[in-house]
């Protein structure tokens, strides 16, 4: 099923949140000039990601549903083995490949409860697997290893591997697919990024996780409360790994299930910076946003710079 965007990034000159995208750049060539060094001098700036995918991006570009990809979808049989089956959205450009990353659902969800996040992604230019778990009783750990099978299938069996990169591939998860999506972390450090969702797990250490973690919560969270839950796990992580907890204002335990903007747009600067290496994305991250009553985050916390 082809899904045609209505929307691309036509390189708006909308600002962006940050003023400061490229801070190492700077860095150097600060510390050249306080040397009395002369341009020439001054190391070249690092070249661009050979990953990077679409045009220079913008606060309009990225806050709009859908990104510059065009892109199709194909469906997965529940029959599957490790996994309860889903849908993978993915670009309709074939001449390259992209990031791959499996999005797992919460406790009694479906896998088309977050479609509109997997959609969003892909038009971006990820290849996004939204998958639904073996039984929608399925505890946290158990949605940990049916997102690692999910990974695999979608590098090695599914219609779409020629499209994935295997060497940059990323989790998420709503719920106990967040806490799923800590414990696939945890055993697959190999991974670029891994983004929880209002997370919920009975464990609350993670310190042994040495993925790139973004923590997304609702500050009005009752069923996995951020003082029990997302908090106690970001202030648990390695400090040497690169962190970020983003707390929604005003919103609750189910934001994952329409569209939210800062939702999505935290979720997609964090994959670009971490899965394909994108620093043109770093200014919607670093310097973290403020916080209060007129601003969509109640708390923002982070490990700034990044790459």
């Amino acid at each position: 099923m082809r899904i045609d965007n209505p929307l691309s990034s036509d390189g708006s000159d909308s600002p962006p949140l940050s003023k400061a995208p490229r801070i190492a750049a700077r860095t150097v060539l600060a510390a050249a000039m306080a040397a009395g060094l002369t341009l020439g001098a001054v190391a070249p700036a690092a070249a661009d990601s050979p990953y990077e995918r679409g045009p220079d991006p913008t606060t309009y570009s990225i806050e709009a549903s859908s990104g510059p990809f065009d892109i199709d979808e194909e469906r997965v049989s529940s029959l599957v083995y490790g996994f309860g089956g889903g849908t993978i959205f993915y670009p309709e450009d074939d001449s390259q490949t992209y990031g791959g990353i499996v999005i797992a659902p919460g406790y009694t969800e479906s896998a088309s409860v977050m479609n509109w996040l997997g959609e969003y992604l892909a038009s971006h230019g990820f290849v996004a697997f939204n998958i639904g778990t073996n039984t929608r009783f399925d505890q946290p750990n158990s949605r940990g290893r049916q997102i690692e099978a999910a990974l695999d299938y979608l590098v090695e069996d599914s219609d779409v591997a020629h499209l994935v990169d295997e060497d940059r591939l990323a989790a998420m998860g709503h719920s106990m697919g967040g806490g799923g999506t800590l414990a696939a972390a945890e055993d697959r450090p190999e991974l670029k990024a891994a983004i929880p969702l209002t997370p919920w797990h009975t464990d609350k250490t993670w310190g042994s996780v040495r993925v790139p973690t973004m923590i997304i919560a609702a500050e009005n969270d009752t069923i996995a409360p951020n003082y029990s839950h997302s908090i106690p796990f970001y202030n648990s992580l390695n400090w040497g790994t690169e962190r970020a907890y983003v707390e929604l204002n005003n919103e609750g335990h189910l934001v994952t299930s329409s569209r939210n903007t800062e939702l999505a747009t935290n979720s997609l600067s964090w994959l670009k910076v971490f899965v394909d290496e994108d620093d043109r994305y770093e200014q919607f991250l670093c310097p973290a946003p403020s916080t209060g009553w007129f601003s969509p985050y109640s708390d923002y916390r982070d490990s700034c710079p990044y790459i």
